[in-house]
């Protein structure tokens, strides 16, 4: 029994704010093991997050500005080490690691995508001249450590180490990077309410992103992680004082805004992302053995929140975290993506439902498009909807409902008048038991249409088609190939070694000394951290935390002085704040100690 219908009436010239899309991050290594599956689950998994009519079909890339430190599910490389390789650039400097690979997969499948970088770390040479520091930089304590990074993260240096990788892109990969950040959740003041040392830099970095032709790629400020505290959104308060500041920020982004702004923000004249975001943290888990899987449930809240962001507190673009889940269980945040994809030695991958939410607004309004702010608002019986408009003369639109939080099925009757679309009205919808599936078209008369809801589910109307659900079967799952060897011949010098996840510093191929290959550390010194996941002594992982009773072995040459060692049993390698990860390990020193040792315990 549906209940009675409620009315809305859809005004096609009426105000609303432009959409800017949806998108999806890569940053802190959490793509790290997708570039090494094999064919063709490789190219599925590309197509299902930016394929257009495909799966997500997202609308924006982002992706970390490489730092050699950890960013969360490790390290990622830089593309400039030293001053001597930033002043003396060559090709293979900007092919390290994956995100270049990633960022020209997305634009092959969608050439109008947009590309977005931002920064977690920073190599150590940033800032050097200006802020001369003769101690070594893993020699400091922590606290001491904090005050020097900022103040040398925010110097001309850095300014021109974002206006390199920009151009890199695009001279080697043939790529124009469109926005830029700051520094990803990280505070500019000594506390937030103290110094801001970002402000200066923000109008710096523009007049060097200009001075170097890059007049068209916009900055985004300030990245801020706040929720509810109006701080993260306290830049649109100095951007009033400061006309300057105000012209260099194209976009004011917040970082799990839980669809709020302030009236500040709201009316400052930019608009307004949620430049990282998502629903699935509950979903996913800190150290678990078995984390639960991004649900249905988990879908329904990605609804959510896109409808939310606009209608609450009038976002207009929101960027996921993450991209996708390729890397170990045995680090962070298991299960926090709509795909999980962390297996390439067998192929194995699981499209989760929040996966389809994404669909449901990815592919039924493209960037360019306009809120109908008459067409947007809460159900009566729980749920909410936004429409847009095509700015084309078509009259397309599009209108996405979602009744989360719905106990009763709802009758939702449109009246859409002044230049909106009369033809018929294609229909898409998800539940719990089938996701993104196509339903009877609806046919309006005089221009007004009637839709029955049922609770618990998304809907998307369309007056174009071409939208599509992309189906693919994943081989069977299996676990890390045991036994395992590698002696690294088959790999050129300076790439990755497949499987490897370099929690700090960088481990690529390299001619050893003698004859033959290896895995060296390539970075000499600890860069500017991230201050939330404070840098490590450089290691990387490879294999599962699920194995039992094995041996592991490596030949290790140390280089002048330092120690190498060799762990097994590894738990977990998140948050150590500079201890070794959780699990057993043989240290030997270039003197010849050795020690055997367990976590942080000496045997």
């Amino acid at each position: 029994m549906f209940g009675q219908a409620e009315t809305v009436t859809i005004d096609g010239r009426g105000p609303g704010r432009t959409f800017e899309g949806l998108g999806g991050l890569s940053a802190g290594a959490s793509s790290r093991l997708l570039i090494d599956y094999p064919e063709p689950q490789r190219s599925q998994l590309l197509d299902f997050l930016f394929k257009p009519n495909f799966g997500a079909s997202l609308h924006h890339l982002k992706v970390e500005i490489g730092g050699d430190v950890n960013s969360t599910e490790g390290s990622e490389p830089s593309s400039a080490r030293s001053r001597e390789e930033f002043e003396h650039p060559w090709r293979e400097y900007f092919d390290r690691g994956y995100e270049w690979w990633l960022m020209r997969e997305a634009k092959k499948r969608n050439p109008k995508i947009y590309l977005d970088i931002l920064q977690w770390g920073a190599p150590d040479w940033i800032g050097d001249k200006e802020f001369p520091d003769s101690a070594d930089a893993s020699a400091l304590a922590w606290d001491k450590r904090i005050p020097r990074n900022r103040k040398k993260f925010f110097t001309q240096d850095n300014a021109d180490f974002i206006a390199s990788f920009i151009q890199g892109a695009k001279q080697y990969h043939g790529l124009d990077i469109n926005y830029c950040g700051i520094w990803n959740e990280t505070p500019a003041g000594d506390v937030w309410d103290g110094p801001r040392r970002d402000l200066p830099w923000i109008k710096l970095l523009r007049k060097t992103l200009d001075h170097h032709g890059l007049s068209k790629v916009g900055i985004i400020a300030c990245d801020s992680d706040g929720g509810h505290d109006p701080r993260a959104w306290r830049i649109t308060e100095f951007m009033e004082q400061d006309a300057e500041l105000k012209k260099a920020i194209y976009a004011v982004g917040a970082h799990y805004p839980s669809h709020w702004a302030t009236d500040v923000a709201k009316q400052c004249g930019k608009a307004l992302w949620a430049s990282e975001d998502s629903t699935g943290w509950a979903g996913c888990s800190l150290f678990s053995d078995s984390p639960p899987v991004m649900g249905w449930g988990v879908a329904l809240e990605m609804a959510k929140l896109y409808n939310l962001n606009y209608l609450n507190a009038k976002i207009t673009k929101t960027t996921i975290c993450y991209l996708i889940d390729s890397y170990y269980d045995s680090l962070s945040f298991a299960n926090a993506s709509v795909i999980k994809a962390n297996m390439p030695w067998s192929g194995y991958y699981e499209v989760w439902p929040p996966l389809w939410a994404m669909a449901h607004t990815g592919q039924f309004a493209q960037p360019g498009w306009r809120y109908l702010d008459d067409g947007c608002g809460m159900l009566k019986s729980g749920g909410s909807y936004v429409s847009l408009r095509s700015p084309k003369g078509t009259g397309d639109y599009s209108v996405i409902i979602e009744t989360a939080d719905a106990k009763t099925p709802q009758t939702l009757t449109f009246r859409m008048f002044d230049g909106l679309a009369t033809g018929p009205v294609h229909v898409w919808q998800s539940s719990e038991q089938s996701q993104f599936e196509r339903q009877e078209d609806i046919h309006p008369a005089n221009g007004s249409f009637t839709i029955k809801l049922e609770p618990g589910s998304i809907y998307s109307l369309m007056t174009n088609t071409g939208q599509g659900k992309g189906k693919t079967k994943a081989p069977p799952r299996g676990e890390f190939p045991m036994p395992y060897h590698d002696n690294f011949e088959s790999y050129p010098p300076g790439k990755m070694a497949k499987y490897f996840a370099d929690q700090s510093g960088t481990f690529e191929v390299a001619k050893r000394a003698d004859s033959g290959k290896c895995l060296r550390q390539s970075v000499a010194r600890r860069g500017i951290d991230w201050e939330h996941y404070p840098t490590p002594e450089p290691y990387t992982i490879i294999g599962s935390a699920r194995w039992r009773n094995y041996e592991v072995s490596c030949d290790a040459r140390i280089e002048g002085t330092g120690y190498a060692a060799v762990f097994g049993r590894v738990k977990s390698s998140l948050l150590s704040v500079s201890a070794p990860p959780h699990g057993y390990w043989l240290k030997v020193s270039a003197g010849g100690r050795w020690e055997l040792k367990a976590f942080t315990s000496t045997l």
